[in-house]
């Protein structure tokens, strides 16, 4: 439940998001772990882009994501790609022969190529369910794990709250089946997204002073670009190409980096006029925002999580608009007949922030390999832990920082 009619999706269930995700998975800009350092505003990350690049590439194998070798321009990598990237569409060639410094095909779990244990991608626009099962899941490309003999699975349990003494979790209690279990442990991992992970430590008695706090999402908008002549929709993939000529930048010291999205999928239908149905361009823009700690989860009166959120942040706001004013330009190699701008989006479904990282207990609550600062066998993983909001889609980073996680325990 929440204080605002702002949708917080997520997904409960055996392999998480991976079931209805759309399968982008751009890197975060290398600037997006320096915010304070370089423009004097949010955080910065307690790791770099560097530290985690080999993690990067580990979680694009893993995922077979398809990918642009020209992105190397901007986030530097150290292995290629393991799949190719997906065709662009029309608009998106024209947009990259004139700026290939910033516009690339968009990198994604969903296979060009067919792989051991998944189809290639059919472009039927349906990705949330993938009828071709191309895009990674847990269930194509992980359930080896799941099945192996030392690991016990319990479907339909929800986790209560977690036995805790000294520098040290103990137990976990779940219910399940209409009762109660507790089962003990060495090493505890709590990636239950950014609302419920918070909401199990606040009932286990470790809620302080940041624990649910910053609760956020990037910050989005849809526009319809009517073109002149030019075709769109001749892609391989739902969403082909992503334009950086927005994101960094000293502008990020007064307002948001912004990406752009490059659509592949008739959003707001096709244009009636005769022989032109095809001449419109989707685009989603997305801007960062920034933590704010009167965003927050909570426990309401059954110990359940509740959302008490404001609004996005001014600084969010402003770099939409900025966005929204420099968006001509940026399209200025197309011939633009007409931009519609059809508003602020609900959700990206991508929650954030509340169980942020950092080098310091005051200011974050997990540290730089995602263990808990005070509970030192309490591992945190997902994108609760983000100290910043990249416009970029973050599961990538969320499995690149688990793996490294993974590293530096073992």
């Amino acid at each position: 439940r929440s204080s605002s009619d702002k949708p917080w999706n997520y997904t409960i269930g055996l392999g998480g998001g991976t079931n209805c995700w759309f399968a982008q998975t751009p890197r975060l800009h290398p600037s997006d772990f320096r915010l304070k350092s370089l423009y004097g505003v949010g955080e910065d990350w307690p790791i770099t882009y560097g530290d985690l690049e080999e993690a990067y590439c580990e979680a694009e194998n893993i995922m077979m994501i398809s990918g642009d070798p020209d992105m190397a321009q901007i986030m530097p990598r150290s292995q290629p790609f393991p799949q190719p990237p997906h065709r662009m569409s029309h608009p998106d060639r024209i947009m990259k022969a004139a700026q290939p410094h910033q516009h690339f095909t968009m990198p994604t779990g969903r296979a060009r190529e067919a792989t051991d244990t998944r189809n290639a991608c059919c472009a039927s626009l349906r990705c949330q369910y993938c009828p071709a099962d191309a895009k990674f899941t847990a269930n194509n490309s992980l359930m080896h794990l799941f099945e192996a003999p030392e690991v016990s699975v319990v479907t339909g349990a929800e986790v209560r709250r977690l036995g805790h003494a000294g520098n040290s979790v103990q137990s976990v209690t779940f219910r399940a089946n209409g009762r109660e279990y507790t089962v003990t442990g060495d090493l505890f991992v709590l990636g239950a997204n950014a609302i419920q992970s918070p909401a199990i430590l606040q009932r286990s008695d470790l809620g302080g002073s940041l624990v649910g706090r910053g609760l956020h999402e990037s910050y989005g908008a849809s526009f319809e670009v009517l073109l002149d002549g030019v075709e769109n929709f001749d892609g391989s993939t739902i969403t082909t190409g992503l334009n950086f000529g927005l994101y960094d930048g000293p502008h990020r010291a007064d307002y948001g980096a912004a990406l752009v999205y490059f659509e592949n999928r008739w959003s707001h239908g096709l244009r009636l006029e005769k022989g032109r149905m095809r001449e419109t361009l989707p685009i989603v823009i997305v801007t960062e925002d920034l933590l704010d700690d009167r965003n927050y989860v909570t426990l309401d009166a059954d110990e359940n999580a509740f959302v008490e959120y404001l609004d996005a942040s001014d600084y969010a706001v402003r770099g939409m608009a900025e966005a929204r004013r420099k968006l001509p330009d940026l399209l200025a190699p197309l011939p633009v007949e007409k931009i519609i701008d059809r508003g602020i989006r609900g959700t990206e479904s991508h929650l954030q922030g509340t169980l942020r990282m950092g080098k310091d207990p005051s200011t974050s609550v997990v540290d730089a390999g995602l263990v808990h600062h005070q509970l030192r066998n309490l591992v945190v993983v997902g994108t609760s832990t983000f100290p910043t909001c990249s416009c970029a889609n973050p599961s990538l980073t969320a499995a690149a920082l688990s793996l490294r996680a993974a590293k530096v325990l073992l």
